[in-house]
């Protein structure tokens, strides 16, 4: 079949289906809005010129061909054609497309999208751009089966239930108790949360898990409860010391408790606890007596096994000069000690 051929029968069936199509839009009168039905059936009627007129320019230009230019190419000829006519169609609707997201008009461009260039996701897209979220997640869901963009989008259009229950089967606990809380579902919201709580704790996260407590579920005694459960179980040990001080904002208490965890502390654990003591000890001048009396505990009891830990003494005199040349005499006695 040379190209001459191709593009009369090209022709005969487009405009077979094209009839086909216009009957059945205008068979949609009967259940779907007129106006949609009609925006439909003028959307068709532009796109079916723009192919009527590129048939044309191929015809005319294919008549101007050559014979011998046509039996050269005529093993190859039909492939190339059809490739110009999909891409020269694909271009313009490319073009369609663009013209109606230019003028804000996202439902047609969608159309366009999703009927004539067959690229559902770019379809949704353009709706959730236009602020469409509703249409885009049915087009997620449907059409993609992309739970997660679609409960992002019924999120954006505070469907907040369609939403609950697309992240509830992506297994998202927090963004549950996240979706609840803004329905003022306080207790399904902290059930959920309490999921997270515990999945954290199972991980060895115990920081996570305990802001998830203070900020999420408004918990500071449970959130200070697993920090020193994480401390004395030796799970990331000096995080949640550290932090299980950084939730103590009274002096006074948090002295106390300073103290009160230094009693009975296990040798292996003083190291961990010596380092911790270096950050509270800047926090406030009235901390810095008890710190830095435990500190010179633990430093008096670990300078046999652990002779660098002489080094920590600056960081509980940073002004005494003194201390500086005690541990530079030190140092320097200990390495001549072990040459001889």
């Amino acid at each position: 079949m040379n190209r001459q051929k191709f593009i009369n029968k090209f022709a005969t069936a487009f405009f077979i289906l094209a009839f086909f199509k216009i009957v059945s839009i205008l068979a949609q009168l009967f259940h779907k809005d007129f106006w949609s039905v009609i925006g439909t059936l003028l959307i068709f009627l532009l796109i079916a010129f723009i192919v009527f007129v590129v048939i044309l320019g191929l015809e005319d230009k294919e008549k101007k061909g050559s014979l011998s230019e046509r039996n050269r190419r005529r093993g190859s000829g039909n492939f190339y054609l059809e490739s110009s006519i999909f891409d020269r169609l694909r271009n313009k609707y490319e073009e369609l497309a663009q013209k109606y997201v230019d003028e804000k008009n996202y439902v047609k461009a969608s159309k366009v999208y999703m009927n004539l260039l067959k690229d559902n996701y770019r379809g949704a897209k353009t709706l959730e751009n236009g602020g469409l979220y509703n249409e885009a997640a049915v087009i997620y869901l449907k059409k993609l089966n992309n739970k997660a963009d679609a409960a992002i989008c019924y999120e954006k259009a505070k469907q907040y239930r369609k939403a609950i229950d697309l992240y509830k089967e992506l297994h998202q606990k927090e963004k549950v108790g996240d979706l609840y809380r803004e329905i003022n579902d306080v207790k399904s919201a902290n059930s959920y949360y309490q999921m997270v709580v515990d999945d954290y704790v199972n991980n060895y996260q115990i920081v996570k898990g305990s802001l998830i407590y203070r900020k999420k579920m408004e918990m500071p005694a449970e959130a200070q409860t697993i920090l020193l459960k994480g401390w004395n179980e030796n799970r990331d040990a000096f995080n949640c010391l550290n932090n299980y001080f950084a939730n103590i904002s009274d002096v006074k208490i948090l002295d106390q408790k300073i103290q009160e965890l230094y009693v009975g502390l296990p040798a292996d654990k003083k190291m961990t606890y010596l380092q911790a003591l270096k950050i509270e000890f800047k926090k406030d001048p009235k901390l810095q007596a008890i710190t830095r009396n435990i500190a010179y505990e633990i430093i008096a009891e670990k300078v046999k096994t652990h002779s660098e830990i002489v080094n920590e003494l600056k960081h509980f005199n940073p002004e005494d000069e003194v201390i500086l040349k005690d541990i530079s005499r030190y140092k320097t006695a200990r390495n001549k000690m072990f040459r001889n």
